[in-house]
């Protein structure tokens, strides 16, 4: 489980089929091997590491839903530990299990904060609503307004220093993982529907 405050911006070193190396440091501290991490806010294993760079493995799965099967060499991640139980839960819980990838359609400047939209398909849009959670390569936003198959997030200036969402331009495709209480509530709230059931829990990283 995740927050989708972001420790470090690391780069791709090597960017292979199924799998990645990442330059970084902050990251890594206290990181083992086998332990996971959220890269652009997909959970992945790391495989091996060492004093300045992590490797992962990449499914196939993942590579469709996700767009870190565009990243090259020196691309920029957004990285992220998962949360330590007890510790502070700065963002919403991420569970770095993407639902799908969008686009960005706009970007404006409001001050020192920068307005971007994101067109987004209906099995998004379906759990997106004004003031709530959404997290867009692993950063932990909320939405400011919405429509029927686009939203936009203010992005304050120290997180679009620290993270990748800085950089973006129009045209870029982003990771996109509603709010997992939002998912809950449309299920408990579906009379024709089961509730909460044992392949529920497991196909949202809850049991194994």
């Amino acid at each position: 489980m995740f927050t989708g405050i972001i420790e470090e911006v690391g780069r791709v070193a090597s960017a292979q089929s199924n799998s990645l190396t990442i330059s970084a440091s902050q990251a890594l501290c206290g990181m083992e091997a086998g332990e996971s991490i959220a890269a652009n806010g997909v959970c992945l294993t790391i495989t091996s590491f060492n004093t300045g760079s992590l490797s992962v493995d990449i499914m196939p799965e993942t590579l469709m839903r996700t767009n870190l099967g565009l990243l090259c060499v020196g691309d920029e991640v957004n990285l992220e530990r998962p949360l330590a139980l007890g510790g502070y839960l700065g963002g919403h819980l991420v569970q770095g299990h993407v639902d799908d990838t969008g686009r960005v359609t706009a970007i404006n400047r409001e001050g020192e904060a920068m307005l971007i939209r994101f067109e987004a398909p209906p099995q998004v849009m379906d759990y997106m609503v004004e003031k709530g959670f959404i997290a867009v390569d692993g950063v932990s936003l909320t939405v400011v307004t919405k429509d029927t198959n686009s939203f936009q997030v203010s992005i304050v200036d120290y997180t679009r220093r620290h993270t990748t969402l800085g950089s973006k331009r129009v045209g870029d495709l982003v990771n996109l993982e509603v709010d997992v209480i939002a998912k809950y509530v449309e299920q408990l709230s579906q009379p024709h529907r089961p509730g909460i059931t044992v392949d529920f829990l497991q196909e949202h990283g809850f049991l194994d």
